[in-house]
């Protein structure tokens, strides 16, 4: 009796090991989808431009990010739909990279130091083969320029 027990519990444990395992890996791949759990450390993103486009009703609004070693621009362009005239804001600033976030600072609107600098926070993430930046405050995604204009 038991010997019976001890082997119900022992296969009972390794039943529970294999759940486990199977939850831990569907876990994984869950965050990889989502960009948690990715390991992007070795991505080149030195030359690297990212866009977003943002529709509102009355006008339509380009952000760019333009990453050169540890320089950074931020460039927005407001394009308006009644008058059709575009304007724009050229920030520049430093950006700083730890495994797949990145710190963007930008205290320079076109040359001149602006007392609130612009900031933005950005998760590195990769899905089929395009690279994205992930605004952690807003959930914006920026699109990297090069895998977009590929697929054109």
């Amino acid at each position: 009796m038991r010997k019976l027990l001890i082997g119900v519990l022992f296969f009972g444990t390794l039943g529970l090991k294999a759940q486990y395992g199977t939850l831990n890996e569907i876990l994984n791949r869950l965050e990889e989808r989502k960009g948690i759990n990715q390991h992007l450390e070795k991505v080149n993103i030195d030359n690297k431009k990212f866009v977003f486009i943002k529709d509102a009703e009355d006008h339509t609004e380009r952000d760019f990010i333009i990453i050169k070693g540890k320089e950074a621009t931020y460039v927005e362009v407001f394009d308006d739909k009644a008058t059709g005239e575009s304007s724009s804001n050229i920030f520049t600033g430093d950006i700083i990279r730890k495994k797949n976030i990145l710190s963007l600072r930008a205290d320079k609107l076109e040359n001149k130091k602006v007392p609130l600098p612009v900031t933005k926070t950005l998760l590195l993430t990769k899905q089929d083969d395009i690279l994205y930046l992930i605004d952690v405050n807003t959930k914006d995604r920026w699109i990297d320029e090069a895998s977009y204009s590929k697929k054109k």
